[in-house]
C-alpha cells in the first residue's frame, strides 16, 4: 500500500474520530432540540421570533431557570430535591411580610436566612441521618407547603416597588428589552458553572455523585460536600424568591405549583444524569430554554396548557430514556 493511500486512510480515520467525538458531546442533543423547536415554532407562528416574544420567553424562564441550577447541584450528587420550589414560595411570603415589618433589607436578610436554614435541614437529614434525598425532600415539601399557607393565612401580599422588585426592572440593549432578573439568572449560572468546573469543590461534587464510596476512599469529605450542596441550594432558592417578586410583585402561597417538576424537566432535558456524576449547568440552561420555548410556542399555537404539560412529561421520559441508553453504551 502506497504512503499516499495510507495517509488518506489515516486522514479518514482522523475525521471519523473527530465526528464521533462531536456526536458524543452531551450538549449537542439538547442544543439540537432547542434549534429544532425554534425553527418549528417560527414556522407555526409569525410572531414567535419577535424581539418582544423572545424577551418574554427569557423573563418567563427566570424563576424556574434559577431554581434549576440548585436542582442540578442536587442531581449531580445523585439526589433529587422535591422541595426547592416550595422553599422559594415560602421565601416570597417571608420577604413580603418582613418588608412590611422592617423594610426591604431586613426582608432580604430574613428570606436568605430562612431558605438557607431549610437547605441545611435537608442536608442534615441526608448526611447525618443518611435518609434518601427523595424521601427527605418529599417530607419537607409537604411540611413547607403547609407552613407557607399557615404563615400567609391563605392571603396574598403585595410588595412595594423598590429593592424587592428590582429584578423585574427592564432595560434595553438596542431594540431588545430585558430585565435585571434575566441578568441575575445568567450570573447564577456563571457562578455555579465556575464553581463546578474550576474549583476543587466542583470536582468533589461530581466525584460524590459518581461513586460516593470511591470518593470517600480517595479522601473526599463526602458528607461535608453533600451538606454544602444543600446549603448552596438554599441560597439559590432565596435568589429565585427575589426574582419571583420582581416578575410579579405579589407573594402568593399558591404560586409556582409545578416548579419542582419544571426544574427536574430542565435538568434532565439538559443532559444531566439522574444517576449523578454527569452533567452541567450549561445543559440545564439549554433545558430551561427548551421548556420556555415549548410552552411559549404551544401557547401561541393555541394548545391548551394541559396538553403542554403532557408534552413536557413526554420530553422528560424521552430524556431519561436517552440517558439510560447512553449509560448502557458507555458501560
Amino acid at each position: 500500500m502506497s504512503s499516499a493511500t495510507t495517509a488518506g486512510l489515516g486522514g479518514r480515520d482522523l475525521t471519523r474520530a473527530r465526528v464521533s467525538r462531536i456526536l458524543r458531546e452531551p450538549l449537542l442533543g439538547p442544543l439540537a432540540a432547542l434549534v429544532v423547536a425554534i425553527i418549528v415554532f417560527s414556522i407555526v407562528s409569525q410572531t414567535f421570533l419577535n424581539p418582544y416574544n423572545l424577551s418574554l420567553i427569557l423573563q418567563q424562564s427566570v424563576v424556574v431557570g434559577i431554581l434549576a441550577v440548585g436542582q442540578t447541584l442536587i442531581i449531580l450528587t445523585s439526589g433529587i430535591d422535591l422541595s426547592i420550589g416550595s422553599v422559594a414560595v415560602l421565601g416570597t411570603i417571608v420577604m413580603a411580610q418582613a418588608a412590611g415589618a422592617g423594610g426591604p433589607i431586613l426582608a432580604l436578610g430574613a428570606t436568605f436566612a430562612v431558605c438557607v436554614v431549610l437547605g441545611a435541614v435537608n442536608g442534615g437529614l441526608v448526611t447525618v441521618l443518611r435518609l434518601p434525598p427523595f424521601i427527605v425532600t418529599l417530607g419537607t415539601f409537604t411540611a413547607i407547603q403547609a407552613a407557607t399557607r399557615l404563615l400567609a393565612g391563605s392571603q396574598t401580599y403585595q410588595v412595594p416597588d423598590g429593592v424587592l422588585t428590582l429584578l423585574g426592572t427592564s432595560f434595553r440593549i438596542g431594540t431588545f428589552a430585558t430585565t435585571y432578573g434575566v441578568v441575575a439568572m445568567l450570573l447564577v449560572y456563571l457562578v455555579v458553572w465556575y464553581a463546578l468546573s474550576q474549583t476543587a469543590w466542583g470536582k468533589h461534587v461530581y466525584a460524590v455523585g459518581g461513586n460516593i464510596t470511591a470518593s470517600k476512599l480517595s479522601g473526599i469529605k463526602s458528607n461535608r460536600t453533600l451538606f454544602s450542596v444543600y446549603l448552596a441550594t438554599g441560597v439559590i432558592a432565596a435568589v429565585a424568591a427575589w426574582a419571583a417578586l420582581g416578575r410579579i410583585p405579589n407573594a402568593d402561597p399558591n404560586a409556582y405549583q409545578t416548579a419542582n417538576l419544571d426544574t427536574i424537566t430542565a435538568v434532565v432535558i439538559g443532559g444531566t444524569s439522574l444517576f449523578g456524576g454527569r452533567g452541567s449547568v450549561i445543559g440545564t440552561l439549554i433545558g430551561t430554554l427548551i421548556v420556555g420555548v415549548l410552552r411559549n410556542g404551544l401557547t401561541q399555537a393555541g394548545v391548551d396548557s394541559l396538553y403542554q404539560n403532557i408534552a413536557t412529561g413526554i420530553l422528560v421520559i424521552v430524556a431519561v430514556a436517552v440517558d439510560q441508553f447512553a449509560r448502557r453504551r458507555s458501560a
